[in-house]
């Protein structure tokens, strides 16, 4: 299986290889793993014993050979790699101002690739594997499931070399969070393609309601991952906020951010839909539009 994205920028193709690829691998498509390997690695205890690990100065160390091996561009960062106490506190680095542009309309809440559906509905036609994705499992929620069960769907998944804090995709005013528990499933496209409703309904998630003048309630939603021990906000909730603000970030791991849009008024920019439909994700930056 190789992983295949679209840089919006450049319109080219990109072979993605992911950090642990052989790991994953083993985990998600070999019965051994499955059975053996992944009910450890998916607990929670796993993930904040390795989060404790790259808090401690020691783990410095790593980020050198992390910067180099993923091609990171530290000209973007406040500091330099040599200025952070913790691998955490580099792997959730702030980017210098205006290294992200805010543009107009509806804008990636951050960094990575993107997967995008008009209708929630289309997604049983994405993925084949795996049983039905319900937005009341995802969402634990009845009432506000069918409110938005003819919503667009938005996937942002974060790889390891992705900038990790994320943002407010729009103005307006935010609830607080409502979190639910779950275990640690990797968000990797291997974990996606073998079960994609295990690592969305089953994983530890939080979601927050921005109310907006315009777009009506938007749903943003946070997932963590394997190795990803935290979900931290920054915002304050209930108080209003401008698009491209920051909301919160992930330590150490790749993880997902999912967005709920209303389809009557927001439509998702069209090269990112039909890239979906030939099963391509769109590689975009945080500020980016991608939608209107």
């Amino acid at each position: 299986m190789q992983i295949k994205f679209i840089d919006r920028k450049s319109g080219k193709i990109i072979t993605e290889t992911p950090p642990g690829e052989g790991f994953l691998k083993l985990l998600y498509n070999n019965p051994f793993g499955k059975m053996a390997l992944l009910p450890m690695v998916k607990r929670k205890f796993l993930s904040s014993w390795y989060g404790k690990l790259m808090n401690k100065p020691s783990s410095i160390n790593k980020i050198n050979n992390f910067v180099r091996e993923l091609q990171i561009d530290m000209t973007e960062a406040e500091r330099s790699a040599e200025d952070y106490i913790s691998f955490n506190d580099f792997f959730y680095r702030k980017l210098k101002s205006g290294a992200r542009p805010i543009e107009s309309d509806f804008v990636s809440p951050g960094d990575g690739k993107l997967l995008a559906f008009k209708n929630i509905s289309d997604i049983h036609n994405f993925f084949v594997k795996g049983r039905k994705f319900t937005l009341e499992e995802f969402l634990g929620n009845k009432e506000l499931a069918k409110k938005h069960k003819d919503s667009s769907l938005i996937i942002l998944r974060l790889a390891p070399n992705d900038y990790h804090r994320y943002h407010f995709p729009y103005d307006g005013i935010p609830s607080e969070v409502t979190k639910i528990k779950g275990d640690y499933f990797s968000v990797s496209p291997y974990a996606l393609a073998g079960n994609f409703t295990r690592v969305f309904c089953e994983n530890k998630r939080e979601f927050c309601t921005l109310s907006t003048k315009d777009k009506g309630d938007i749903i943003i939603a946070p997932v963590g991952a394997t190795m990803v021990g935290s979900i931290i906000e920054t915002y304050t909730p209930n108080s209003e906020v401008k698009k491209g603000d920051e909301m919160g970030y992930f330590a150490f791991g790749g993880s997902t951010i999912v967005l709920l849009v209303d389809s009557s008024k927001t439509t998702i920019d069209n090269d990112i839909l039909e890239n979906t439909k030939n099963k391509m994700e769109t590689f975009v930056k945080m500020g980016e539009k991608i939608g209107k």
